[in-house]
C-alpha cells in the first residue's frame, strides 16, 4: 500500500515546507500555512487503459527543426482571436481569471455555443439546468456543445474518451479533484495535481483546453504560482460591474504577443464584441462644452481615443480638492504644478476634477497634453474644437515630450475623422501623406497660444 504523508503549504503562494511555521519565507504573509495529506498512489495516465510505447526524445541541431506555423482554431470571436494570437493552437492549455461576475462563465459558454467545433463544457458549479437557461439567453442552442457537471478528473476523462471532443472548457479548475491526491478540491495539491493531468492530456492528443480560474482579493489568480507557470496562456478579465465594458488581456502567451487586449460590452444577451471602442469612449456632444479634450492612447497595441473631461472652480474651504478618476492623482498634482510654474496660471486655490471618461483607467503619459489643454479649457471657460486631439507627454520643465508609436496614434485620429493632432515638436514621424492636420509644439506655452491665442 502506498505510503501516506503529509505536507504543508502556504495556501496564498504555493511554497511548500516540512513543518508548520507561523510566517511563509516567500511571501512573508502571516498564517497561511495548511497541512494537506498528499498520497503517493501510482499514477495512471489520464486513459483507464493505455499502454503507450514511451518514445525517447532526441537532440536535434536547430538549424534542422521545422518551423511551421501552427493550424489554429478559429473560435469565431475576433477579440478573443485578437488577444490569444490568431486563435486557440492545438494541444494548449488556457488559463481565463477575473473577478467574481465579471462574465467569465458567460464568455466561455457563448464562444463554446458559436463554435463549430465539438466543445465539451464541464462545469464544477453550475447544475446542466442553470448553465441551459443561460444558453438560451445569450445565444442559440448548439449541436456542437456538450454539457457535463463534473468536479472528478477521472469520470471527466472517461467521458472525454467516449466523447473525443475537439476543445475542452473547464469551469473552473479550483472544483476539480483526482484520486491520486488525499485533499480537498481547491487546495494546493489538488490544483496542481488536476491541473498536471490536464496538461498531458492536452499535449497528447493536441486538443486545447481552457480553464476558468478564481483570483483572489489582491487581484491574483487563486492557487500556487506554479499553476500560470504550468499554463500556455494566461488571459485577465478586468472591467468593473458598475459599467458595462469589460477588458480582456494576456498576462502570458507562448504563441502570440502580450500587447493585445479586446473589448467587450456586457448586455442582456450576452457579451458584445466592441470592434471600434474610441466611437463608444468619446460622446456624441453637439455642444460646445469647456473643459473638454480628446487624447489618442495605446492600450497594448491597440490606439483608443479617449476623452479627458476637467472641472476647474474656486475653492469653497481652504485646502483645495484634487481629484482624478482613471487617471493618477499625483500625476494630476505634478501637471498643475507644471502650469502654475511655468506657464502662469494660479490654480493654487482651485479645486480641480479630471475624469477619463468611459469608467477606464489609462497609465500612457501621451494623455498628459489633453489633461493640460481640458485644465485650462476649464479655467478660462472656453471650449476646444473637437476636431483636435492631443498625444504627448508634458515634462517638468514644462517642455511637451514626445512618446511612443506616434504614427499609430495619428492614423488612428485621421481614421475617426479628426482634422488636426497636436504632438511634440520633437516627435521622429516617417514623411507619409497624412490627411490629417499635424501641429508641433516644443513646450506648454506654444499649446496654450495655439489654443487660446
Amino acid at each position: 500500500m502506498a505510503k501516506t504523508k503529509s505536507t504543508f503549504f502556504c495556501q496564498n503562494c504555493g511554497a511548500q515546507y516540512a513543518k508548520w511555521q507561523g510566517q511563509c519565507n516567500s511571501c512573508k504573509e502571516w498564517n497561511t500555512i495548511a497541512e494537506e495529506i498528499i498520497q503517493k498512489a501510482e499514477k495512471v495516465s489520464w486513459k483507464s487503459s493505455e499502454n503507450t510505447s514511451k518514445r525517447v526524445a532526441k537532440p536535434q541541431r536547430i538549424s534542422e527543426i521545422s518551423t511551421q506555423a501552427e493550424a489554429r482554431l478559429n473560435t469565431k470571436n475576433n477579440e478573443l482571436n485578437r488577444v490569444l494570437g490568431g486563435g486557440l493552437v492545438p494541444g494548449s492549455l488556457t488559463l481565463l481569471g477575473g473577478e467574481p461576475g465579471i462574465g467569465k462563465s458567460t464568455l466561455m459558454l457563448q464562444i463554446a455555443l458559436q463554435l463549430p467545433y465539438k466543445t465539451l463544457y464541464v462545469s464544477g458549479e453550475e447544475s446542466a439546468q442553470q448553465i441551459k437557461m443561460r444558453a438560451e439567453r445569450i445565444q442559440p442552442i448548439s449541436e456542437n456543445c456538450f454539457i457535463l457537471t463534473e468536479t472528478k478528473t477521472q469520470n471527466i476523462f472517461r467521458n472525454i474518451e467516449e466523447i473525443e471532443p475537439d476543445i475542452v472548457v473547464i469551469d473552473s479548475i479550483q472544483t476539480l479533484h483526482t484520486d491520486h491526491i488525499e485533499s480537498t478540491a481547491g487546495s494546493i495539491s489538488q490544483i496542481r495535481e488536476t491541473t498536471a493531468e490536464l496538461i498531458k492530456f492536452a499535449k497528447e492528443t493536441a486538443t486545447p483546453v481552457i480553464l476558468i480560474g478564481h483570483i483572489t482579493k489582491d487581484g491574483n489568480i487563486a492557487g500556487p504560482k506554479i499553476l500560470e507557470h504550468m499554463v500556455d496562456t494566461v488571459l485577465q478579465f478586468e472591467g468593473d460591474r458598475n459599467h458595462i465594458y469589460r477588458i480582456l488581456r494576456a498576462n502570458k502567451n507562448r504563441f502570440g504577443s502580450t500587447n493585445e487586449l479586446g473589448i467587450y460590452e456586457m448586455q442582456g444577451s450576452g457579451l458584445r464584441e466592441v470592434s471600434n471602442p474610441s466611437e463608444i469612449l468619446i460622446s456624441k456632444n453637439d455642444e460646445d462644452l469647456s473643459g473638454t479634450a480628446i487624447s489618442a492612447t495605446l492600450e497594448g497595441m491597440r490606439p483608443l481615443m479617449i476623452e479627458i473631461q476637467a472641472l476647474v472652480s474656486s475653492a469653497v474651504y481652504g485646502t483645495p480638492q484634487r481629484s482624478a478618476t482613471g487617471y493618477n492623482a499625483k500625476r494630476l498634482n505634478m501637471i498643475l504644478a507644471v502650469l502654475e510654474k511655468r506657464a502662469g496660471f494660479k490654480l493654487g486655490a482651485k479645486d480641480v476634477f479630471l475624469n477619463v471618461t468611459g469608467g477606464i483607467t489609462v497609465d500612457d503619459p501621451a494623455i498628459d497634453l489633453a489633461v493640460v489643454a481640458a485644465v485650462l479649457s476649464s479655467n478660462i471657460d472656453i471650449a476646444i474644437d473637437k476636431r483636435l486631439c492631443f498625444a504627448a507627454e508634458v515634462g517638468l520643465a514644462g517642455e511637451v515630450r514626445p512618446v511612443t508609436r506616434v504614427e499609430q496614434r495619428i492614423l488612428e485620429a485621421e481614421k475617426l475623422g479628426f482634422t488636426s493632432i497636436v504632438i511634440s515638436k520633437y516627435c521622429k514621424i516617417p514623411k507619409n501623406n497624412f490627411h490629417i492636420n499635424i501641429i508641433k509644439v516644443a513646450k506648454v506655452h506654444d499649446v496654450v497660444h495655439h489654443l487660446f491665442g
